[in-house]
Formats: structure tokens, C-alpha cells, sequence
């Protein structure tokens, strides 16, 4: 699986991989501030990296939340962070028409929570030939996606993450299943925890999204121990200043040592 994306290092790895960036592309600056931090951080630590970043926020609470610094220079962006680090590059698409487009410019297309069930959307994402990665809908059971991987199977491409992110409890709150990973796992995908959207806090009455970073290392650690093929986290040096996510985002200075501790749990699992 991992040998199907483009410039994936330390493929002899017995590491997790980590999917990580920024929730949006904000500004190039900012994208490659974050990027050659991460970059670096894997690279020491010999952990395959892909690079994360939406080039635009379709789903968003309020019609006044920051949407993108639009598309194709958004995407340019993506790319032009893949050549200059060498690393892969996802960004989440929304409707069917963005997939031939976004997949001009990155090896991951990332399909999200909420529109998982959407055959033409994973029909087209699929037909790129790109790796897909299906975010588990916070509505489903992991074995219910067994469904979302058969459509991209059945429309010949084989090429497919799982993401668990939580599922909804109550009206304000994501709680996660575990048993969701190895359950996942078992349909023949790769599975990965979102350890940062896992810990949102929707539906808040300010109409902006709330999150509890503190826990971030928890779910992180727990998912290691069941066996997580992979890793999410969205990251910014400053998230009281992101401009999306900024309330479950992990701060950078922090990716370094949790991905040190990570590793040690894993290593004494194996």
C-alpha cells in the first residue's frame, strides 16, 4: 500500500506513518514553515510523512469562516511543498469535479467524514488512480465501511486509507470507538486515527468549532497501542491564530517530543 505513493520514505520502516499540516493552506510562508518543521521531525525519527493541508473549507459553520486563499493557488502550494521536501501531499475534496483537479497536484485525495457515503465522489476519486483516504463518518460503524472501501475497489483502484475520527455523542461531542481500528483494519485497509478532528467539539452555539487539544497525546498513545497503521494531526505554530481548527490543533513545538513518546510505546509493543 504504502509503496503505491510517490516520494513515501523509510518504506523499511516498522513505524506508523503520520499524515500532518495545517487544517487549511493559509499563505505559502506558513505552509512551508510548517512543513520543513514536520519534515525535519520525520526525518530524524524515520517516520514516513505525508503533508496535509485543505485547499479550501467547504464545511464550515458560518457563511463569514475563512473558505481558502483560493483553489489553484492553493494547490500550487501543496505541490510545490511535495518537490521541495520530496514527501507526499493530500489535501480533502467535495464534489465530484474536484477530483481530476486536486489530483493534478497531490498523490492522497482525502475524502471527509460527512461525505463518505457519496458514491460518485468516491467513484471519481477513485477513477484518479491517486491513493484515497475515507474519513469513517462520525454517524458509522467501522464495519459499515466496509461499503466506502468497496466502491473504490469496485471502480479498479485498490488504493485505500480508512481514518477513523470519532463518532458523535450527543450534540456537542466525538467520543472513539478502538475496537474501530482493528475492526477496519480487517476489511484489508490501512487504517489511520485522526487524533486532532477525534476531539472536536461541534455544534458549539458561537457557530465555531471547539476541540480539547490536551487529549490529543491520549488518543494518540491509545491508537498506537491497538495497532494504528497511521497517524493524523493537524499542526500550526500558533493555532489561537489558525485560521481554521485552531481549538483542536496540535501546536508545533509540541509534534516533536509526542512523536518521541509515540515511538516508545510502539517499539514496546512490537
Amino acid at each position: 500500500m504504502l509503496t503505491s505513493i510517490p516520494n513515501l520514505r523509510h518504506l523499511d520502516s516498522n513505524h506508523f506513518f503520520l499524515i500532518a499540516g495545517p487544517c487549511a493552506i493559509e499563505g505559502e510562508s506558513i505552509a512551508f514553515e510548517i512543513a520543513e518543521r514536520v519534515y525535519d521531525i520525520c526525518e530524524r525519527l524515520q517516520i514516513p510523512l505525508i503533508f496535509k493541508g485543505s485547499y479550501r473549507k467547504a464545511n464550515r459553520s458560518r457563511l463569514d469562516s475563512f473558505t481558502g486563499i483560493g483553489d489553484e493557488k492553493a494547490l500550487k502550494i501543496l505541490r510545490k511543498v511535495g518537490e521541495q521536501f520530496q514527501i507526499p501531499v493530500t489535501t480533502d475534496i467535495h464534489a465530484d469535479e474536484e477530483a481530476a483537479m486536486a489530483a493534478e497536484y497531490v498523490d492522497v485525495l482525502q475524502i471527509p467524514a460527512f461525505l463518505c457515503r457519496q458514491t460518485s465522489l468516491l467513484v471519481a476519486a477513485a477513477k484518479t488512480g491517486k491513493v484515497v483516504n475515507i474519513k469513517k463518518g462520525q454517524f458509522l460503524s467501522a464495519e459499515a465501511m466496509r461499503f466506502a472501501l468497496q466502491k473504490v475497489w469496485e471502480s479498479g483502484n485498490e488504493k485505500v486509507f480508512l481514518t477513523e475520527r470519532g463518532t458523535t455523542f450527543g450534540y456537542q461531542d466525538l467520543v472513539v470507538d478502538f475496537r474501530a481500528i482493528p475492526s477496519m483494519q480487517s476489511l484489508g485497509a490501512k487504517v489511520v486515527l485522526d487524533c486532532t478532528h477525534s476531539l472536536q467539539q461541534p455544534n458549539q452555539a458561537s457557530g465555531v468549532t471547539g476541540g480539547r487539544p490536551a487529549l490529543i497525546e491520549t488518543i494518540a498513545r491509545a491508537g498506537v497501542a491497538v495497532g494504528v497503521d497511521g497517524l493524523f494531526m493537524e499542526t500550526h505554530p500558533r493555532p489561537s491564530e489558525a485560521k481554521s481548527d485552531g481549538a483542536n490543533m496540535l501546536p508545533l513545538d509540541k509534534l516533536e517530543p509526542l512523536l518521541e513518546r509515540l515511538l516508545k510505546i510502539h517499539q514496546a509493543i512490537q
